[in-house]
């Protein structure tokens, strides 16, 4: 199993540079849906929804491309309700919140109860491959961390959709990385928590020192020697699983509990719940995750394990001193995310340790509420995907949205 793994890892930064979205031939063999190989928008435009496509430029010349949700059918969305913005997780896009289909989905779910919905999409993955001067296929690309989505991409999405929308304020729903970003946002650049009415952090990832996972425990070991190799190698980009596996994938991975083996690889990651996911959601699911990401973004996570520290890329003691002027990376300061914060965390997330979100709530100085789902396999996936997301977590979501949002502003 972990061999398994690490080939994908490997295979998947050695595969050949791609432009644009192209989706696997893999998913030829499904007879009943398409989603795997159609694109966030076109999602929602397939299940009967308005969807609107908008791009952005960041400080530092990233092209980001962002989803809008504004409805379905005859139905248009509240022009006194503040917009809502989506931002998702690593390896992942605005299409996470789509996959599991209308009365599902927590995009669609927020449309339908009249909210203007906006999906974020983080630099390096399938939808924000340009730079206004540089190519996927140059390294200095991907020379960026989770630390630059924070300050760099989030700011430019944010004003993006408050200037579009003509409001003062938005509401910030975040998955695991699009938590981190946030905090690293509202530390680094504190203005913007005056811009967000309320933030709820879906499996919050700042600490990550309790990570239950023993595949990623396993191999951030060897952290040094894999950074050692993406550097020499120039392997700065994280790709999505090269076609070969995805055929391998036919057979070791059916729309059935057993024995599918992608299923046990998401559980090994995420922690198991398998009576949550429906099984032919996996061929859909691989069709947008990975989606792209830069390799120094998992790098960033794996010292996050092992430092316990939440805090800035880890260069070594002499780079740190020409980056930082200190030998150590400067942490982030939690006390400057004035942002009213709710975390909702699941008791079997092996990314978001029950621990380490608790000890995340301590440093908080407006947390208004900490929200352990009640159902104890409750994993990382499950935010997204679990059958039963609305009942067990989606219905928080939106009251406490309503309680923080004032109709006539």
């Amino acid at each position: 199993m972990y061999s398994y793994f690490v080939v994908v890892i490997v295979a998947s930064c050695l595969t050949q540079q791609t432009k644009g979205f192209v989706v696997p031939d893999y998913f030829d063999f499904q007879v009943e849906s398409q989603d795997a190989k159609i694109t966030a928008p076109e999602l929602a435009i397939k299940y009967g929804y308005r969807a609107e496509t908008h791009k952005v430029q960041t400080e530092d010349g990233y092209l980001l491309e962002l989803h809008r949700i504004t409805g379905s059918g005859s139905t248009a969305y509240d022009k006194r309700l503040p917009p809502i913005l989506l931002m998702h997780g690593l390896l992942t896009s605005s299409a996470d919140w789509l996959l599991i289909g209308p009365g599902n989905g927590l995009a669609y779910h927020l449309s339908d109860l009249g909210y203007d919905v906006w999906l974020g999409n983080a630099r390096g993955n399938r939808y924000c491959r340009s730079h206004a001067s540089w190519t996927p296929n140059m390294v200095k690309f991907w020379d960026f961390s989770w630390h630059e989505i924070g300050v760099y991409d989030l700011p430019a999405i944010i004003d993006h959709v408050l200037e579009s929308t003509g409001k003062p304020r938005l509401h910030y729903i975040g998955h695991s990385q699009g938590t981190t970003t946030f905090f690293v946002m509202a530390s680094e650049r504190p203005e913007y928590s005056e811009k967000v009415i309320l933030m709820q952090a879906l499996a919050p990832v700042a600490y990550m020192k309790n990570i239950g996972s023993p595949l990623l425990r396993y191999l951030v070991k060897y952290l040094g020697a894999i950074e050692t190799m993406i550097d020499f190698f120039g392997l700065g980009e994280f790709k999505p699983i090269p076609s070969v596996l995805l055929e391998l994938a036919k057979l070791i991975c059916p729309t059935s509990q057993s024995n599918n083996l992608c299923l046990n690889v998401m559980f090994l990651l995420a922690g198991a719940n398998p009576d949550q996911i429906d099984p032919v959601m996996v061929p859909i699911i691989l069709g947008h995750i990975p989606a792209g990401s830069s390799t120094k973004q998992l790098v960033h996570f794996g010292q996050e394990v092992l430092s316990g520290q939440f805090r800035r890329y880890d260069y070594g003691k002499v780079k740190n001193l020409y980056e930082y002027g200190q030998a150590e990376p400067p942490a982030y300061n939690l006390t400057r995310v004035t942002t009213p914060v709710v975390l909702h965390y699941g008791a079997n997330d092996y990314m978001a340790h029950v621990d380490d979100v608790r000890r995340l709530a301590t440093q908080l100085p407006n947390l208004l509420e900490s929200h352990l789902i009640e159902l104890d396999l409750f994993n990382h996936m499950d935010f997204l995907f679990a059958k039963d997301a609305v009942k067990l977590l989606y219905n928080d979501l939106v009251n406490n949205v309503e309680k923080y949002t004032d109709r006539g502003n």
